[in-house]
């Protein structure tokens, strides 16, 4: 994918408010029953989908080494500990959230696929579809490396990471899926029903 002033923009814009939800507490829901999910991969995801896997990997290696400084300057807790002593489980699964969003998004709303003629409308179900199962797979594969990291090293036991992976996994798949289906559906004007979405009206302008 080529890069253009636009996504160049997106993807600052995207890094910027990383940092921002990282530092002011909003990239963190808390429940009143005591569960707490992070949001900060939404921003990755949305990178992906809108300007393609290398946008997602920027935004996403931005999102790790931000973990690393943030838990350096804090210290607060044991994963902030965990992520001073090895950087790579912060920064690792962060990259690949982007490239494993844009992946699924690709292939199943279509555009691996190199036919011979430009389809007239995009398809608003499966649009809709793409997005929210790459909004799934993307904080999935956050949540799947990092925990997995911390067993495989020995940083915290498997006993106690399974429990935090079925409860935090799906409630982050679910917010991601949400927040990153609003905003995408809003930005690409996806319709409810019928009618064709601004990718088809994109494309019928291409061809004047």
């Amino acid at each position: 994918m080529a890069i253009t002033v636009k996504s160049i923009a997106v993807t600052g814009v995207l890094s910027a408010l990383v940092i921002a939800l990282g530092t002011t507490g909003l990239g963190f829901i808390v429940f009143p029953f005591g569960a707490a999910i992070t949001i900060l991969q939404t921003p990755v995801i949305i990178g992906a989908i809108l300007e393609g896997p290398f946008a997602g990997f920027f935004i996403g290696l931005l999102f790790g080494v931000f973990s690393v400084v943030q838990s350096a300057l804090m210290a607060a807790t044991p994963i902030d500990m965990a992520f001073v002593t090895h950087p790579y489980i912060a920064i690792v699964p962060r990259v690949l959230i982007g490239p494993a969003a844009w992946l699924f998004y690709a292939l199943i709303g279509g555009q691996l696929k190199k036919p011979a003629v430009k389809p007239a409308a995009v398809n608003p179900l499966l649009e809709s579809a793409a997005i929210i199962v790459a909004a799934i797979t993307g904080s999935l594969v956050n949540t799947a490396l990092v925990l997995c990291g911390f067993g495989i090293l020995r940083v915290f036991s498997w006993e106690a990471i399974i429990p935090v992976a079925v409860a935090n996994g799906g409630l982050e798949a679910a917010g991601s899926a949400i927040l990153v289906f609003l905003v995408v559906s809003v930005w690409k004007r996806i319709p409810r029903g019928s009618g064709k979405s601004r990718i088809s009206k994109t494309i019928k302008h291409d061809r004047l």
